[in-house]
């Protein structure tokens, strides 16, 4: 199969969450270029994340076992990742203007991990081939978004909250502590069978996923006035 269609297959499943995300954000949509732009900084992110995990795998090398597996996954790989994206969330969606509803850290949240989901996808796809493009879709490149739900979810609590750095915080963390959990249980290979828990840990996050979008829906300041709206047309 040729190179353009290993790339299609690598950038389409990042493209089409990102587009679903967009779809869900049914209120107040955000403009295209600040979407855009997050994703190119979500793949931006995965420059430093590679080389901050080279120098802290190379520091573990030596170690063996579930603790190494564990150091590894939570906070060379998970919490990396997580904060370069947290940084590029953080300083750029986060501080304009337009992110004015919770639901809109879920949306940039989603648009910076998908950005660096894809651009992971595509460096794995072109050296592992066309079978590992479709795994990655249905497994690494979903996980992604539940990452970017996750600290969109509490990134939209902080930018109308007084807790903000609390919210910050714990988006952060929680997205570090699921994207671990799922890198642990890949990474292992001592136990057979435990790798299902990437399984598990990916539908958890998924569940978390559906109901963070509804609850941000359900408190849009923006979803009030269109009820308003139609209320007082109905009137007339």
């Amino acid at each position: 199969m040729d190179v353009i269609t290993v790339l299609a297959l690598a950038v389409a499943p990042g493209v089409a969450i990102s587009l679903f995300v967009y779809w869900k954000d049914k209120f107040d949509r955000e403009p295209r270029k600040l979407l855009i732009w997050s994703f190119v900084l979500g793949m931006i992110s995965t420059l430093p994340s590679i080389l901050v995990e080279a120098i802290g795998i190379s520091s573990f090398k030596t170690e063996e076992g579930m603790m190494a597996i564990a150091i590894n996954a939570f906070l060379i790989i998970g919490l990396t990742e997580e904060f370069f994206k947290f940084v590029m969330l953080r300083f750029y969606a986060y501080r304009k203007k337009e992110f004015n509803e919770p639901f809109d850290g879920i949306t940039y949240g989603v648009m910076v991990s998908m950005g660096f989901a894809t651009l992971e996808n595509i460096m794995y796809v072109t050296q592992y081939g066309m079978g590992n493009a479709f795994v990655r879709m249905f497994t690494a490149v979903p996980a992604h978004a539940t990452f970017g739900i996750v600290m969109g979810y509490y990134t939209g609590l902080a930018k109308f909250s007084k807790k903000e750095i609390s919210c910050l915080l714990q988006g952060l963390i929680y997205a570090a502590i699921l994207h671990g959990s799922y890198d642990f249980f890949l990474m292992q290979n001592s136990i057979p069978g435990l790798a299902i828990g990437a399984l598990v840990s990916l539908v958890i996050g998924l569940r978390f996923s559906v109901k963070a979008m509804r609850l941000h829906q359900n408190i849009s300041p923006f979803r009030h006035e269109q009820v308003h709206d139609r209320q007082q047309s109905g009137q007339v």
